[in-house]
């Protein structure tokens, strides 16, 4: 976690070290990532670095963190706006298709999401993911339990399971557009948003069917 002469910094000089690490870690991964070129971007001493954070991997958890924020804020109509009136899962389809359009928009964003789920190093993987995931558990929880008052999910429904199909559906959704090697058999395309969302319903609708009321 950062430390408190990070919490003293002004605001400004806490973005422009976030911005320039997430561009940093979202081009080269945590692995290459160059503490030299986040400090010099940012326009502070590379020893300040070390004043914030007490490494590398405290920086980049922290970076994944403030990302998976960015990204939970900008979800969050889709999460709680949801009222049973729609089918879930045409609901789940759209939210997805809104959370592809915002990684299109978002490169920084879309950056620090490749590289905490790509990263080749399994103990900095855990690391950064763990708390990602935990912060998507709060919001998608509470929207399947909505699902299921509202008749759309089984009653019996093994909840747990879904959310698990989910935090795997989710990355792979969000980085398929911009990363054809994680593409898979269903192409995702970049800028044809109609038949994207077509694929984005062609993984999602068979995940949903199984927990979906009859």
């Amino acid at each position: 976690m950062p430390t408190t002469t990070w919490s003293h910094l002004s605001p400004e000089r806490r973005e422009r070290v976030l911005v320039a690490a997430m561009d940093e870690f979202g081009t080269h991964g945590y692995s290459t990532g160059s503490l030299n070129v986040i400090a010099r971007e940012a326009g502070v001493a590379k020893g300040s670095l070390f004043q914030y954070f007490s490494g590398k991997l405290d920086l980049f958890t922290y970076v994944a963190e403030q990302t998976s924020l960015r990204i939970f804020e900008a979800m969050r109509p889709w999460l709680d706006d949801y009222d049973g009136t729609v089918a879930f899962d045409a609901h789940l389809v759209a939210a997805m298709d809104a959370w592809v359009d915002y990684f299109e928009k978002n490169p920084l964003e879309r950056g620090v999401t490749a590289a905490t789920n790509m990263e080749i190093d399994p103990l900095v993987r855990q690391a950064v993911l763990e708390p990602v995931q935990e912060l998507y558990l709060l919001g998608l929880r509470p929207l399947l339990a909505r699902a299921q008052s509202a008749g759309h999910l089984r009653p019996d429904a093994d909840v747990d399971a879904l959310l698990s199909l989910l935090l795997l559906l989710l990355p792979h959704v969000a980085l398929a557009t911009f990363f054809p090697a994680v593409t898979g058999p269903v192409v995702l395309p970049k800028g044809d948003r109609s038949t994207r969302r077509a694929a984005i319903e062609r993984l999602v609708r068979p995940v949903v069917g199984g927990f979906q009321a009859r």
